[in-house]
């Protein structure tokens, strides 16, 4: 993994193996500035909490399925910046227009015969799964009738409409190399007239999850790590698409550090939202500063 990466997740089994990748930078417990104990991730592992990661799914369940543009969504954001506060992450919103294109016109699907029952073969699924039978589209339910709960009908009842739209994140800033981030995302909305528990609660959860442990007073990183929690996903990525172009122009520039160029890895492509450069420098001047080096 190097750094820069953006990682998202939906399935729990994952969470430890963010921990893994990520806290292998972890330079103390305790303040002290020593090697790493080689139970470092082992120690932080621990500290996970179950009951913690479904107590954060419940929480996002009241809401509904939180499509941005509706009251359920607005107060979800609330949320969960109330609860990376109280996990003492310093929190901050982004926020952006979301003008969506047109709807554009379905285009005509001609009949096909299923693979499985021309050949026999195995389709290719999510996730590495195989497709036997038969198999519908796996997309969210449009009809609200279709939900026989009356309660989750009248909770998503409030139609999604067009205005500002704001996103949460939080930053744990890098003790030593703060101009070099990790980013961890999930996308907190979703849509279907039900409570998107899966898609995506139980990933904004996981994110809230991490970002509980390393904001421990006595976990240091040597990298920045930033916890978003995207929205607008459900309907063409939008929120996540305009953090990388609100921040395309601050990649490479030097800082009044004298920084040189920020460091371009990718995990996989150009992925301009790898590094951003404004906070991060800033702490690594305080970072400088504190310990009497020259500016």
């Amino acid at each position: 993994m190097n750094s820069g990466g953006r990682l998202r997740t939906k399935s729990p089994l994952t969470l430890v193996v963010i921990l893994s990748v990520v806290v292998w930078s972890v330079r103390a417990l305790g303040g002290q500035a020593t090697p790493p104990p080689v139970d470092a991730v082992q120690t932080l592992i621990e500290r996970l909490n179950l009951e913690a990661y479904k107590a954060s799914i419940k929480g996002l369940t009241q809401f509904g399925d939180r499509p941005q543009g509706t009251d359920r969504n607005r107060a979800a954001v609330d949320w969960i910046e109330a609860q990376l506060t109280n996990y003492g992450c310093p929190t901050e919103r982004f926020n952006y227009v979301y003008n969506p294109p047109p709807p554009a016109a379905p285009a005509p699907s001609a009949p096909r015969r299923d693979p499985v029952i021309a050949t026999g073969e195995l389709r290719p699924g999510q996730g590495g799964s195989r497709l036997r039978g038969v198999a519908q589209p796996t997309t969210p339910n449009n009809d609200p009738l279709a939900q026989p709960d009356m309660r989750l009908r009248q909770l998503n009842s409030q139609p999604t409409a067009p205005a500002s739209r704001h996103q949460v994140y939080c930053t744990k800033v890098g003790a030593t190399r703060p101009q070099e981030m990790y980013i961890v995302g999930a996308h907190m909305d979703g849509r279907g007239f039900g409570e998107a528990a899966s898609d995506n609660g139980s990933g904004t959860a996981l994110v809230m999850e991490l970002a509980r442990v390393l904001s421990s007073p006595d976990v240091q990183t040597e990298r920045s790590v930033r916890f978003i929690l995207w929205n607008n996903e459900e309907f063409g990525l939008a929120g996540s698409r305009a953090y990388v172009e609100a921040r395309a122009g601050l990649q490479g520039r030097r800082g009044s550090c004298r920084f040189s160029a920020l460091p371009r890895t990718t995990l996989a492509g150009d992925d301009s939202a790898r590094h951003d450069a404004v906070r991060p420098r800033y702490a690594a001047c305080r970072w400088q500063h504190q310990r009497g080096a020259a500016p």
